[in-house]
């Protein structure tokens, strides 16, 4: 077992938690659904349509850095799923593992629509789509992240982290 810290980001549909699981499992590591730790009237926001505030994100926030910090404080790695929408919220996770890699998946309107429109069972509707891409504040070289083309196979994609992982100074 690995003692990296990967947080999958990107805007709903992008396949973060597909992408996630199989990154986990690749490197026999936990995999932690970012959404699951939602306090319960961020969920019944977004189910109503209703965008949430960088307030409504804080406690969020605070409670997925908790849970990368103890990973990292006990040497097991992690894999996370987190829309992570703006450089703020991501700072707010690097504050629980700095060493964190950022893995952004990324794609155009009409892919994201169209995954968003085929899942069953999700609470974030469509109508949310527009407002998390104008939010969306890709990172920088800075950042520690890579960008994956979420139209590639999810398989595919973890290919290519692992290749990125092992390429020295990533």
């Amino acid at each position: 077992m690995c003692s990296d810290i990967f947080v999958v980001m990107g805007v709903s549909g992008c396949g973060k938690s597909t992408v996630g699981a199989q990154l986990a499992a690749a490197l026999g590591l936990e995999f932690l659904e970012g959404d699951s730790l939602h306090p319960s009237s961020n969920v019944a926001r977004m189910a109503a349509g209703v965008a949430l505030s960088d307030a409504d994100r804080e406690g969020w926030l605070q409670t997925l850095a908790g849970r990368l910090q103890q990973a990292q404080a006990g040497g097991r790695g992690l894999v996370l799923s987190c829309s992570a929408l703006k450089r703020a919220y991501r700072d707010i996770l690097r504050r629980g593992a700095p060493d964190a890699r950022f893995l952004h998946l990324q794609g155009d309107y009409p892919l994201l629509a169209a995954r968003m429109a085929a899942r069953t069972g999700h609470y974030m509707p469509l109508s949310l789509l527009a407002s998390q891409l104008s939010t969306l504040e890709a990172p920088g070289p800075e950042e520690n992240a890579q960008s994956f083309d979420l139209a590639s196979r999810p398989e595919d994609i973890v290919a290519a982290v692992l290749a990125w992982r092992r390429t020295p100074g990533a």
